[in-house]
């Protein structure tokens, strides 16, 4: 009986252990490749198996990887801008799917600052950009990613520079003080907005270099989505921060599933894109004939200085990121490394980046949780020798342009034994291939962007969230010139000067969050919180001149700047800084709510408190109204090829606090004895904030079943309290700046518009098309006095101001003398005025702004085109003006070869002056990037979703423009006034070629 009992119970066990050997057997591990209809890989695709925990999501190259998917399993596949896709496993482990895209996804998610929106709950302005529909290439900084991508957003180069700043406008210009840019916030971190890179430091040469971009610190590829906010009601939760707009970024985060790794790596090239044109070897020879000059300038040789100090840069850029996790915890690692060079000889970029981010869940219900992201950077830059406003000591393309191109640049001894260099010529006029050679600029930037944040859900839809960040940069800038250039006490000397920069920032914010619905049909989607964020800053500079070692400035091999100590202690100059604490205290709240999917209405607060303001006004509030209604949602609504119908209008007011820290207080700068002092800054209890009061009337539609989308704004923005800085009367009272609130007011309105269509979309050929216009109108009113800027340093003119912010005019206008002409007897410049009356001649503020994209794919081949453009505006070619004037071939310089063509001959007698001759229509159309694609897919079990590509920046430029580059800015501003619209010998635009490989592993 028991052996019975025995052989019955063995043979149960060896049946349960038979089924779950034939269970395990039946599951697979399931890989593939999410694509659209047209075959391009789709990243963040969440791939589930249905009704269990299992999924994972797709990477950068669409691919994914399931473990312990049951034979039998069906795969559900979700994810923003896709319709859902279910697919039976049915004991395939290969499963490559297709998904239905929209256009536009009105259940999108949304960041909207301090939470997230459905983008149909969108009563304001927003804008978002998908990684996958960023500008494609090589890029050092973020506000790349999205040029020409969004409508009302205008992205300017400040210089061709690897790593140079830029200016980022949105809905026009309305600054009179301050750089005008829109608060970035990275992750629900804010930016300072300034890069810690510190200043040219006193070399000789005078002037400063066009700054670094703040946003260098980030690795574009471990960039998600950008939501650009623009209208008042979508920025007023920012309160006296968001006047010009706020760029929302947001890094990518790990997802469930197994861990994967993706590569990126590129390879490419760049070369200058467009040249000035100046006078060769022979042309040079035929004016000195043509304008009756001695040959004694005629110096034998043929050279081209300007390729000289170029070349081409080569441009490497690698990536790789870890992902995985589960219910409980997901990460992400990312590591980046891009060495850039520049198209100037001994300049470039070396950037190296990280991106920690994890997830937790703890508990039962896993409504406790916290969240951790850590991005550390740092960069290295080799800066060229060019400054905004200085001469030709400061300005290497200055001297290159005006080098005699009969002339030598380098000369063997007499024994043919060495090289030396032609120095200086023609006046102040240097070899730029000498100067190139003794300056040596390095920087270095580290910097760390860290934030964690504990979360606790006490419901479904009530979350409390508390973030911790402190956003540290430290920069380091080693500039030194060799003792054999002839001026300022450096020749025998040389010169060295090492500047230090810090900027921190520590936030914390407290935030509660409430999703759901409240009654019958009525939502409520709330946000309330409090903010503390406070801002440091400090340096230090110390240099010296005087130094031992040779005419190349090293001695036993050290750059000058490691041996400052050798220096003589009266040849030494030491400061240092620490501006005033800046600290700001907040209170804010936004309440979304949805009535049946129709009727929207959204009201947002903010009340901030900051130390920058007058003990009178510390205190400013910003409150928004706004509301949308869903017409198709109607039950009168039938028209069948209109989808979605949502027509918005909103109100808000917001702020600017863009000063210096301490502005509102008297404050004193100490001279070298500690003793003396000076007044730089005049109390002001009454100073208070920029107000902006804009309303903005919009609407979006989703035509065709949803293969069309467009979205149409009107705006209207209203800056009054004009913040500014006045010099006493009599600098002898007291000295030192005041800030005030000028009376006057700016207005930019407007109309702004999208479209984006899926054309052709089959199985093997698929077409989609994007197109956004912005028109904006400017005008400046009620200022009792015009206030000058942009003026124009240099060669043969000093402190000429062609720029103002005036009633009645634009902010910015060009006003100049009335240029009529040459006198065909005499040579001479005439002029509609006799050099006493300046007139208005133009705006250099774009009156419309243009975005083209299109992406065409056959099967795995695809290609994607982004162009954009700008149209209504002047430049002021400086370049011209003060650098390549007939006057200079008088000297043995070199000239512009559109002034040796002119078909008058003008003469030398001709002064060096500003006037509307030199205005230029800044029409351009741009094409900003191309990029083809090859999708291998998979190759063998190793390597996932292979794709191959080659991209083309800065392709083509459309435009009359005689300059380097319409889309070039250069900084001419005076006391901290900007200009705009102004070249003057900027470092050139590069054109970039690229090729590279996306794989998964």
């Amino acid at each position: 009986m028991l052996l019975a009992m025995m052989r019955k119970s063995a043979m149960l066990l060896l049946a349960v252990f038979g089924f779950t050997a034939f269970a395990l057997a039946q599951t697979l591990t399931v890989t593939g490749v999410v694509t659209d209809k047209k075959g391009e890989p789709l990243p963040g695709v969440t791939v589930a198996v249905k009704n269990t925990t299992i999924a994972t999501s797709t990477n950068a190259q669409g691919s994914y990887t399931l473990n312990n998917v049951p034979a039998n399993a069906t795969l559900v596949l979700t994810g923003i801008g896709i319709s859902q896709r279910q697919e039976l496993v049915n004991g395939r482990t290969s499963l490559n799917l297709d998904v239905e895209t929209t256009v536009g996804n009105l259940n999108e998610v949304v960041v909207v600052g301090y939470g997230t929106a459905r983008r149909k709950d969108l009563t304001g302005a927003v804008s978002t950009v998908q990684a996958k529909d960023f500008n494609k290439g090589t890029y050092t900084s973020a506000d790349q990613l999205i040029q020409g991508k969004v409508a009302g957003v205008q992205m300017i180069n400040n210089s061709g520079a690897p790593g140079g700043a830029s200016t980022v406008k949105i809905r026009g210009s309305s600054s009179v003080s301050g750089s005008g840019q829109p608060l970035y916030v990275v992750d629900g971190v804010p930016l300072d907005g300034r890069s810690p890179r510190p200043g040219l430091g006193d070399i000789g040469i005078g002037g400063s270099n066009p700054g670094s971009n703040p946003l260098n610190f980030m690795n574009p590829a471990d960039i998600a989505s950008i939501d650009v906010l623009k209208d008042a009601s979508a920025t007023a939760i920012y309160g006296s921060r968001a006047a010009y707009g706020v760029v929302l970024i947001t890094t990518k985060r790990g997802q469930s599933g197994q861990p994967k790794i993706d590569f990126g790596i590129s390879t490419g090239f760049s070369t200058i894109a467009r040249k000035l044109k100046v006078l060769d070897a022979s042309q040079f020879r035929s004016a000195l004939t043509y304008y009756g000059l001695s040959n004694s300038n005629d110096k034998g040789a043929s050279v081209d200085a300007l390729d000289a100090i170029t070349r081409t840069g080569l441009v490497q850029n690698y990536n790789m990121a870890v992902s995985g996790g589960n219910e409980n915890a997901k990460f992400r690692l990312s590591l980046g490394a891009l060495n850039q060079e520049g198209i100037i000889k001994k300049t470039g970029i070396k950037k190296y980046t990280a991106n920690m981010s994890a997830n937790f869940k703890f508990l039962e219900k896993k409504n406790l949780g916290l969240d951790i992201n850590i991005i550390p950077s740092q960069y290295l830059e080799n800066i060229a020798p060019i400054t905004n406003n200085a001469g030709n000591r400061g300005s290497l393309i200055a001297n290159a342009l005006q080098w005699n191109p009969t002339e030598k640049l380098i000369v063997r001894n007499s024994t043919n034994t060495a090289d030396s260099f032609n120095v200086v010529r023609g006046g102040d006029l240097l070899n730029p291939v000498a100067v190139n050679e003794a300056i040596t600029d390095r920087a270095k930037v580290t910097t760390i962007l860290a934030s964690i944040s504990p979360y606790y859900k006490f419901t479904n839809a009530l979350e409390y969230r508390l973030l911790f960040s402190m956003n540290y940069g430290s920069g380091i800038r080693r500039t030194s010139i060799a003792p054999f250039i002839n001026f300022n006490d450096v020749l025998d000397k040389g010169r060295g000067v090492i500047g230090q920069n810090e900027l921190t920032t520590e936030q914390v914010t407290h935030t509660l969050n409430f999703n759901q619905k409240v009654a019958g049909k009525l939502n409520l989607n709330a946000v309330v919180g409090y903010e503390y964020i406070k801002y440091t800053s400090k340096g230090s500079s110390f240099g010296g001149f005087g130094l031992p070692g040779s005419n190349f400035g090293n001695f036993a091999g050290l750059d000058l700047t490691n041996y400052l100590q050798f220096s003589n202690p009266t040849n030494r100059a030491i400061s240092s800084f620490q501006d005033p604490n800046y600290e700001i205290q907040s209170y804010f709240g936004r309440a979304i709510f949805n009535y049946a999917d129709k009727y929207l209405v959204t009201g947002t607060f903010r009340a901030d408190g900051s130390s920058k303001f007058g003990s009178n006004n510390r205190y400013g509030y910003f409150p928004s109204f706004s509301g949308a209604w869903i017409v198709s949602k109607e039950d009168f609504f039938h028209v069948d090829f209109i989808n979605s119908l949502k027509i918005r209008g909103g109100w808000g007011r917001t702020g600017n606090q863009e000063f210096p820290s301490g502005a509102a207080i008297k404050r004193y700068a100490f001279g070298g004895n500690g003793v003396d002092q000076t007044i730089v800054n005049n109390a002001n209890p009454d100073l208070k904030w920029q107000a902006d009061r804009q309303y903005n009337i919009g609407a979006d539609l989703a035509l065709l079943k949803n293969k069309v989308t467009v979205t149409v704004d009107y705006f209207n923005k209203k800056t009054t309290d004009l913040l500014f800085p006045t010099e006493p009367i009599i600098p002898a009272v007291g000295g030192g700046v005041t800030w005030n609130n000028l009376a006057g007011n700016i207005v930019n309105k407007g109309v702004e518009a999208a479209v984006n269509a899926s054309i052709i979309s089959s199985r093997d050929f698929n077409w989609d098309f994007g197109i956004n216009a912005t028109f904006v109108q400017n005008n400046v009113s009620g200022l009792p006095s015009s206030i000058n800027t942009g003026s124009l340093d240099g060669q043969g003119i000093s402190g000429s101001t062609v720029e103002v912010i005036r009633s009645g005019l634009p902010i910015n206008s060009f006003v100049t003398r009335k240029f009529l002409g040459f006198d065909k007897a005499t040579g001479l410049a005439s002029y509609a005025d006799d050099g006493d009356v300046l007139y208005y001649a133009g705006t250099p503020n774009a009156k419309t702004l243009l975005g083209l994209s299109t992406s065409l794919s056959y099967k795995k081949l695809s290609l994607v085109i982004n162009m954009n453009g700008a149209f209504g505006h002047m430049i002021y070619n400086n370049t011209l003006n003060n650098v390549i004037n007939v006057g200079s071939l008088n000297n043995g310089k070199n000239i512009a070869l559109s002034v040796y063509q002119d078909p008058i001959k003008e003469s030398f007698a001709n002064p060096v002056t500003a006037s509307s001759r030199f205005l230029e229509k800044g029409n351009y159309l741009k094409l900003t990037n191309a990029t083809l694609s090859y999708s291998v897919g998979n190759i063998g079990k190793t390597f996932k979703g292979v794709a191959l590509y080659v991209t083309g920046q800065n392709l083509l430029v459309i435009t009359k423009y005689t300059g380097f580059d319409p889309e070039v800015n250069t900084d001419k501003s005076i006391n901290g006034v900007p200009s705009a619209g102004i070249e003057y010998v900027p470092y050139p635009s590069a054109r970039t070629i690229t090729v590279g490989l996306n794989v998964s592993l």
